[in-house]
């Protein structure tokens, strides 16, 4: 197993300098195969990556299908038995794909596996978490405004483990993965119903239900700047994160928790409200909680 066993899939929209930076962090780890996927970007991110490093390959679409709906192309590509999906705001640290691939060829039974995930200024993000039951959820979506230290949150996101051993976790953020194309393959990839966000959390949870795992591998790193994208459109994409938010709680929930979801519904439109309003007192960048 080497890294030409490996095709990375980067998404990308309007940003050019951070997509030519993730390349090129690529390029330093080793990888040869990168293919660009460009969803209708309008600051010339195609043109610019493709002067900057010419032997990228390049889909250029002519709408934005969201990240999910982009990685699904660029994966299509593709032949590669292992895929490094990663957003466009990524820089890989060198070393960091070989240490991913390493966890993979140990244990077969893992279809995915994510690096430890750092924020420009060196903090890291928790980017391995638990599937929440619904009282987490609730407690997590409500309470995360105005006490972002309750032990709802500091369940889901795994706050009281500090990241810092190789695990098995419920699921890993897409912003950067490792996975074995047989296990995409056998769920179908991310499922394009979510345009933006929890397209991760469902890849995941429809691979553990396939009898798969998924891992976190904190000797590979990567640099994400966090926002960039999201951000030119901040209110539609605070809305997409509400509507897959609530896909994904009807997806996932049975029985008894299915009479919840009218309630769900409501909740998550107040809270969608709520985020709009704090977006628009921060006036800043920022990551999905």
């Amino acid at each position: 197993m080497t890294h030409q066993d490996v095709a990375a899939v980067v998404v990308s929209y309007n940003v050019a300098d951070l997509l030519v930076r993730c390349v090129e962090s690529l390029r330093a780890d080793g990888i040869s195969r990168v293919v660009v996927v460009d969803n209708a970007s309008s600051d010339g991110s195609v043109e610019a990556v493709r002067r900057a490093d010419p032997a990228v390959e390049v889909i250029a679409l002519d709408r934005n299908l969201g990240y999910g709906g982009g990685v699904n192309r660029g994966v299509a590509s593709t032949a590669e038995p292992y895929v490094l999906v990663l957003n466009c705001d990524v820089e890989v640290e060198p070393g960091s794909t070989k240490v991913l691939l390493e966890a993979l060829a140990r244990d077969s039974g893992l279809a995915v596996v994510g690096p430890r995930i750092l924020t420009p200024e060196g903090e890291v993000y928790p980017s391995a978490r638990t599937f929440p039951d619904l009282v987490d959820a609730a407690g997590h979506a409500f309470l995360h405004f105005v006490w972002p230290s309750n032990p709802f949150s500091r369940r889901y996101r795994m706050l009281d483990w500090d990241h810092g051993d190789a695990r098995d976790v419920d699921w890993v953020a897409g912003t950067h993965l490792l996975a074995r194309r047989s296990a995409w393959d056998d769920v179908g990839g991310f499922d394009e119903v979510f345009f933006m966000y929890m397209e991760d959390v469902d890849l995941c949870w429809r691979l553990h239900r396939a009898g798969w795992r998924v891992g976190y591998e904190p000797g590979a790193t990567v640099i994400h700047g966090i926002g960039r994208s999201t951000d030119q459109t901040p209110y539609r994409m605070i809305a997409a994160h509400h509507r897959s938010l609530l896909r994904y709680a009807a997806r996932t929930s049975t029985g008894r928790q299915r009479l919840a979801l009218p309630v769900i519904a409501l909740a998550l439109a107040v809270r969608t409200v709520l985020a709009w309003v704090q977006r628009a007192k921060r006036g800043r960048p920022h990551a999905a909680p």
